[in-house]
């Protein structure tokens, strides 16, 4: 279960994010409700993540992924561009996810 709290975490963060461009510095009612509940919702996902997995692999995973999929939705709803080093740099903090996930000794159930 504390993979699917991890998850929504990511994705209701990712949200969030995307709605603080939106709410053009908290003038714009709608994006800024998203921005709060989606900030509020995320963090109480994490902490159930906490409660069963090691906060330093949680974080990496959550800041990753985050970093990534922020990226991309910038990339697809903001027409942000993607440029060689910006793509590097993506590539190497999932690959360095990866390596945390595949080789850590500590217990990740």
């Amino acid at each position: 279960m504390q993979w699917v709290y991890l998850a929504c975490a990511i994705v209701v963060e990712v949200i969030a994010t995307t709605a603080l461009k939106a709410s053009d510095g908290f003038r714009r009612p709608l994006a800024t409700i998203v921005v709060i509940v989606g900030y509020l919702i995320a963090f109480y996902m994490l902490s159930q993540t906490l409660k069963v997995m090691p906060v330093a692999v949680v974080y990496a995973i959550w800041s990753a992924l985050g970093v990534a999929l922020v990226t991309v939705v910038a990339w697809v709803v903001y027409g942000e561009r993607l440029e060689p080093p910006t793509l590097l740099g993506l590539a190497l903090i999932i690959l360095g996810v990866l390596i945390l996930k595949l080789f850590s000794k500590s217990p990740l159930h």
